[in-house]
């Protein structure tokens, strides 16, 4: 735009050269002098531009216009440096931006004679146009560079809430880690983005985004590494030479050839998590600036919380698990020494006294009555396998093992079971689904039978699409709404097991009965219902 005006002063006065000189912050000296008239070769033989001394300091210190016939003869002429063109008539008039000086117009030997008052007029002019046409380019460029500030807090503001939305609905972490690293990439337009999350002594690989090459797991001490560092330090770091400051090698991460980086901390209410690692901005792999780091550290403080919540749910469902197993083998124990090995302890006494006594129609009698007792034992521990693993399960299918359940529910319990199977083939059903269906029904059925007085069941598992649903809804007297982890393995284990294969529960109770109601997917993955799951007890 600057050369625009140059040219347009030339046409106006027919001048041979020109220039704009544009004063620093200080306003007391040049920091851009740009030129027309003076060819690169020419301005490189002359050296460095003017600061503003002699005739075109005058013009800084009275900022008014002048004319001279005689640039050389002027009193406050320095005289021109080495290889400089000779110049005769100079014009120079000053450059207003808001009522203060931006800087000055200088005009150069006129063809065929001086600068005249016409000339100073239009120059002035000019001047007026050229402070205009500046002070547009700079609110342009003043209003680029501030969407582009929040273009990046836009960017900033939605990859925290995407990480937020799925901590909210999805606390698996690994698929936090990996929303973490594929927005913090786009972020900051990394090649490759990469979290390390402590692990003891070492911070471990736990995912990425991007170009990387090694597998998920590698292991760096803390103390010695670039990234150890900076999670001890809790400030992060921007890396202008990456194999000349990072400790361990990029190629340890997967990164090939990077040039570049930034780490970031990630802690939580005080606590180290790990750290996230950005290598290379955009294709060319530029050094990432300040604005990178900030954005990327106010990007982790959100990760970290996230991270540190899945964290924590996922022990949480360790604990759960461990409780709900430890709860079930407490439950065989009793079953096993209240009925089993106290009906074989009835048995030794009852043979011990009829083998004393030598009477042999009380021993024929004693071992009629333990043959019985022990064939009460053998349908009892025949029961408690079935419940551990049903044979039919394995062998004929899931819904040759359901029938099993129903049968053997309506001869132990007498309970009316009105049953609607409408199943996939048994090819087309993931094992470990048809065994977290199978445990459903069989511990909705348990809970009907000891806790809900009903006098009927309805049992209900069908295929729609690629889901399978379950619904078992009873006459009982329902129950009040408790936390999901009373009980053994009851609601707790239903969930658990549901959980694990991406599926979901619900479970509505009122005194006229309960309806539990689950969908699983036909194989084992994540799932993607948004039904949310009611507060329930066993």
């Amino acid at each position: 735009m600057l050369g625009h005006v140059l040219e347009s002063a030339c046409e106006l006065t027919g001048a041979r050269y020109a220039a704009i000189g544009v004063l620093n912050a200080e306003r007391t000296e040049l920091e851009r002098f740009i030129t027309r008239g003076i060819d690169p070769e020419a301005a490189r033989a002359i050296g460095d531009p003017p600061r503003g001394r002699g005739v075109l300091g005058v013009l800084i210190e009275h900022p008014e216009p002048l004319r001279a016939p005689c640039i050389g003869e002027h009193p406050a002429s320095y005289g021109f440096p080495a290889n400089h063109p000779p110049m005769a008539s100079f014009l120079g008039v000053p450059v207003f931006i808001r009522g203060q000086v931006w800087g000055n117009l200088y005009l150069a030997d006129k063809g065929g004679g001086f600068f005249d008052g016409a000339d100073e007029t239009a120059i002035v002019a000019l001047a007026r146009w050229a402070a205009i046409a500046v002070e547009n380019a700079r609110l342009y460029r003043v209003a680029e560079i501030r969407r582009g500030e929040l273009e990046r807090a836009v960017r900033g503001l939605q990859a925290t809430q995407a990480v937020a939305l799925a901590v909210g609905a999805d606390v698996d972490l690994d698929r936090v880690l990996e929303l973490i690293v594929k927005r913090g990439r786009a972020l900051v337009e990394a090649r490759c983005v990469v979290i390390m999350l402590l692990d003891g002594e070492d911070l471990v690989l736990a995912a990425s985004a991007g170009e990387r090459r090694a597998a998920d797991g590698v292991r760096v001490p803390v103390r010695g590494s670039t990234s150890g560092e900076v999670m001890l330090r809790g400030r992060s770091e921007r890396i202008g030479d990456v194999r000349g400051r990072l400790l361990i090698a990029a190629e340890r991460f997967g990164v090939e050839g990077a040039r570049c980086a930034v780490i970031v901390p990630l802690a939580h209410r005080g606590e180290a998590l790990g750290t996230l690692l950005a290598f290379d901005r955009g294709p060319a792999g530029d050094p990432f600036t300040e604005e990178d780091e900030q954005t990327l550290r106010a990007f982790a403080a959100s990760a970290a919380t996230a991270v540190a919540t899945a964290q924590s749910v996922e022990r949480q469902r360790l604990r759960d698990t461990l409780a709900a197993a430890e709860n079930e083998r407490r439950r065989w124990a009793r079953e096993l020494h209240d009925e089993t090995l106290q009906s074989l302890g009835a048995m030794r006494v009852l043979l011990s006294g009829a083998l004393r006594t030598g009477e042999p129609d009380r021993l024929t009698t004693a071992v009629d009555s333990a043959i019985g007792a022990l064939e009460r034992e053998i349908a009892n521990l025949r029961a408690i396998i079935t419940e551990l693993r049903p044979a039919a399960l394995d062998e004929l299918g899931l819904a040759a093992a359901l029938d099993a359940l129903f049968e053997r529910h309506r001869t132990v319990n007498d309970l009316v079971i009105h049953d609607e199977l409408a199943l996939p083939a048994r090819d087309a059903l993931d094992d470990e689904v048809a065994a977290a269906v199978y445990r459903v029904v069989q511990e909705a059925l348990t809970n009907v039978a000891k806790h809900a007085q009903a006098s009927a069941v309805r049992v209900g598992v069908r295929l729609e699409g690629a889901q399978i649903h379950i619904e078992i809804a009873d006459d009982g007297r329902g129950f009040p709404a408790v936390t999901p982890a009373v009980g053994g393995f009851g609601l707790r284990g239903m969930r658990e097991r549901i959980a694990a294969v991406g599926g979901e529960l619900a479970i509505d109770s009122s005194p006229a009965g309960t309806c539990v109601g689950a969908l699983l997917p036909l194989a084992r993955g994540r799932g993607a219902f948004s039904t949310p799951v009611s507060a329930a007890g066993e």
